[in-house]
């Protein structure tokens, strides 16, 4: 089937390249593909109460955990999402993750996820990284629209994404459902040309 419409991103545009490495501006940190040896690290991260609160994978084995990672290896090969760890520069301890977690290269369309350790939350890690996950996602990978849906509940996840300039569009009623039952979820976005 061909379209209308000259896709956004053209196909292998992203996958003709290794997955970049995003460095924080003025900070130690890096945003950097998933590595087979982090899947310890992963395995434990989602041990944690709060990202068992607010995400619906959970992983609970070190093979889940090596799945989890050539997954998303395989999801950049595909064109349909892209996983970074949130590292320190030196040395590489983990720090937390940010995600594209679906692609639609032909309307330049993404939805960003996150999560932070618990020794790294609360110094503004996490808006930090997604300001510079959008700013590689809008400015150079050349996708036109980010989404970034979160429980009306997530008080955190939301002051992360207003810091970072993505503006709450709305509430989708009754639209993800969690261990205890469906939430509503608030609707941020941010376009290319967003201050």
């Amino acid at each position: 089937m061909t379209f209308a419409i000259t896709p956004a991103i053209p196909a292998g545009a992203l996958s003709a390249s290794a997955q970049p490495s995003l460095p924080l501006h003025g900070r130690n940190v890096l945003l950097r593909p998933w590595e087979a040896d982090d899947a310890p690290v992963l395995q434990r991260a989602f041990q944690d109460p709060s990202i068992q609160r607010w995400h619906t994978h959970h992983v609970t084995s070190r093979e889940e955990a090596q799945e989890w990672i050539t997954a998303s290896h395989q999801s950049w090969q595909q064109e349909q999402a892209a996983q970074w760890a949130i590292t320190r520069a030196d040395g590489g301890e983990i720090l937390g993750r940010i995600a594209l977690r679906w692609m639609d290269l032909l309307h330049g369309l993404a939805e960003c996820a996150y999560w932070v350790l618990p020794n790294a939350r609360g110094i503004g890690l996490a808006p930090r990284a997604l300001a510079t996950l959008a700013a590689w996602a809008l400015d150079e990978a050349g996708f036109h629209r980010l989404e970034l849906a979160h429980s009306v509940g997530n008080e955190a996840s939301c002051r992360v994404a207003t810091k970072t300039g993505f503006v709450l569009e709305g509430t989708r009623r009754g639209a993800h459902l969690q261990l205890d039952g469906w939430h509503d979820m608030h609707l941020h976005a941010r376009v290319q040309g967003d201050a």
